[in-house]
């Protein structure tokens, strides 16, 4: 429910809609896979070096849960550090100085998240936040590394404060009492100054920093309608890096002087500037620029401002990098929308390259899948919506095919081009799939952003109708077997589309979607509450006449309309749409008497995180758009 801005990913050239070279492209039949073969993948994260460097700490899901591993550079081999069978292990970092390690997990996706460090010789972990109904979250270590930082909502629910734990008692000590509704964020290295962000509305946000010594803010963002995101402290204390869309359509990354207060232009680009980080001692800066739904990572020695040479990977995208602590390697994550994130370790020096995982299964063929692309089609007022599209191998006007118009969660996400094993096991089965970028949605600019605020399941909802206008339009589409498919808030978009346009998609796909609006915005969880008042002014107070709207827009109060099949996926541990969402539509569309499917994951709460239930979910959502989506035209492949 969150405005979300996603994970950086993938690789795309941009093509107009009307010239995909991929339509010229002569269709053959690819091998297709079964979806075990298919989710017979990794899922890879690499959390940081070890203190010789020769070891990398990662999370996998190979078992079919996330776990953490050891990783040896030298040879690749990964050794598990941890067991779970039942709840989804994060790796964070090695304790500095030591191989043990701590990790992240919660309750079947409750998300209250704890923080452990796990004892490498007696395999025990420990609880370092053992504090009932509270979330925890990893903020980094002190500049001696003798302690960690810790933001905890445990002293109040509804604020994060942020504690320093030394890493002998682990005592936590408080640094900072959120009172306010601020958000802590960054911390200088001598722990004077923390930037504390404010969101206003989901389109302004105010950044201070706070002086621990004087107790005092100062107000670095300037009151105008746009957002501020501190990324950094420079090593000595003395600025600050941050990010605003304050003076341009997209974000530029500036320099504060604390001393003198003034602000300097740092980098900017056509897109918006995700952020930055400073390596260990402050020899190299990285930037991250969200590029038209695909990643850029850029490199440079910080001292001079020169740019540093990133290796060139054929065919993949940087999406991640860590530098070591002694600042002469870098860890790479690299994927593609063809094959999941992999890890590299380069060498600066040498520009030496190692390759040390391989996560998609070897009976897989890359070429048998689909390579995602930009487009851009015309909505119902002439505005221009960019979309990532995977458009099927075997698909021609003689084998039209059926597909998907696919909405992001939200409100304000972003669909990127990256490995989705459920998007690439629908293709290869023969479906399309238009993942829109519809207006409200991030990274394309400040005012597209705002387009859909307090006009929701109207101007966004259309564009997600002119998307299958445009499907329909493609000679290798079957323009009676579009549907659509959506999670989170692209769940509410799918049951809307179904509710206030019944006859534009013959079937929905909803996954964990919002149904009653008002009750939504009455039960967020408590550790939202410094985001509350912005989600309210973006899309109405549930507790005044707003909610009048509210209701009229909700699918629940609409169901009624519903006349096609739907399915409906949902995680039974959901604290952002709880499960009576879901169900309460179920039940009211039986009445219609429409074809219904409810799928329930008692261990999952908002995403599906374990690979059999991911399995579960996609081996029914196959079947039913097998059973109801397809036509004749369609079924003579």
């Amino acid at each position: 429910m969150k405005k979300l801005h996603l994970p950086l990913m993938g690789l795309a050239v941009l093509f107009m809609a009307s010239c995909l070279k991929d339509n010229k492209q002569e269709a053959r039949t690819p091998k297709q896979f079964t979806i075990e073969e298919l989710f017979d993948t990794k899922s890879i994260s690499g959390e940081g070096f070890s203190t010789d460097e020769s070891k990398i700490l990662v999370s996998n899901n190979t078992t079919g849960i996330f776990n953490a591993y050891e990783l040896i550079i030298a040879d690749s081999s990964q050794t598990a550090l941890t067991n779970s069978v039942k709840e989804s292990v994060f790796a964070i970092d090695y304790l500095p100085g030591s191989n043990n390690f701590i990790y992240t997990s919660d309750e079947g996706g409750n998300e209250n998240n704890h923080i452990f460090l796990m004892d490498r010789k007696t395999k025990k972990a420990k609880d370092l936040t053992p504090w009932a109904n509270s979330k925890s979250g990893f903020n980094g270590w002190s500049i001696d590394k003798k302690s960690l930082y810790i933001s905890s909502n445990k002293r109040d629910p509804k604020y994060f404060d942020l504690w320093k734990m030394d890493t002998l008692s682990w005592t936590p000590v408080l640094i900072y009492q959120n009172n306010d509704g601020m958000t802590p964020g960054a911390l200088s290295d001598n722990e004077q100054y923390i930037t504390l962000s404010q969101e206003v509305t989901t389109d302004k946000s105010e950044l201070f920093i706070y002086d621990t010594k004087t107790k005092a803010s100062k107000r670095i963002s300037d009151g105008t309608d746009s957002n501020w995101n501190a990324s950094t402290f420079e090593k000595d204390n003395s600025a600050l890096y941050y990010t605003t869309n304050s003076t341009s359509e997209f974000s530029v990354l500036y320099k504060y002087e604390i001393a003198t207060g003034k602000s300097t232009k740092v980098y900017e680009d056509k897109w918006d500037v995700a952020g930055m980080s400073l390596s260990e001692n402050g020899k190299y800066h990285t930037i991250f620029i969200n590029d038209d739904g695909k990643n850029k990572v850029l490199l440079f020695d910080h001292a001079s401002g020169k740019a540093v040479d990133m290796p060139v990977i054929e065919d993949g995208d940087i999406l991640g990098v860590t530098i070591s602590k002694s600042e002469t390697k870098l860890l790479l994550t690299v994927g593609s929308s063809t094959s999941p994130a992999n890890l590299y370790v380069y060498d600066i020096a040498t520009k030496n390259l190692k390759r040390l995982t391989t996560t998609l299964n070897k009976k897989v063929d890359e070429a048998d899948l689909v390579k995602a692309e930009v487009i851009r089609f015309k909505s119902f007022d002439g505005k221009e919506i960019p979309a990532i599209y995977y458009k099927p191998l075997q698909a021609s006007p003689d084998a039209k095919v059926p597909a998907l118009v696919w909405v992001h969660g939200g409100p304000g996400g972003q669909s990127r081009i990256g490995y989705s094993n459920s998007i690439q096991y629908f293709v290869n089965r023969g479906y399309a799939v238009l993942a829109v970028n519809n207006r409200g949605s991030s990274g394309y600019g400040k005012t597209f952003y705002k387009l859909d605020n307090k006009d929701h399941s109207n101007g966004d909802l259309k564009d997600c109708i002119w998307a299958k206008k445009w499907l329909a339009g493609q000679d290798y589409i079957d323009a009676n077997a579009v549907g659509i498919y959506g999670g989170s808030y692209g769940g509410c978009m799918v049951l809307g589309a179904m509710a206030f346009h019944p006859e534009e998609f013959k079937v929905g796909v909803d996954l964990f979607g919002v149904a009653n609006w008002p009750r939504t915005l009455k039960s967020i969880p408590p550790y939202w509450e410094s985001f509350r008042k912005a989600l309210y002014d973006e899309m109405g107070d549930p507790f005044t006449k707003d909610s009048i709207r509210l209701k009229n827009i909700s699918p629940l109060y609409n169901y009624q309309k519903i006349n096609k099949p739907l399915i409906v996926l949902q995680g039974m541990n959901d604290v952002r749409v709880l499960p009576l969402e879901s169900q309460e539509i179920v039940e009211g569309v039986k009445k219609n008497g429409v074809p219904v499917e409810y799928v329930t994951f008692d261990d999952e709460g908002h995403g599906f995180m374990k690979k059999e239930n991911q399995i579960t979910a996609a081996k029914k959502t196959l079947a039913f758009l097998d059973k109801y989506l397809k036509t004749k035209a369609t079924e003579k492949k």
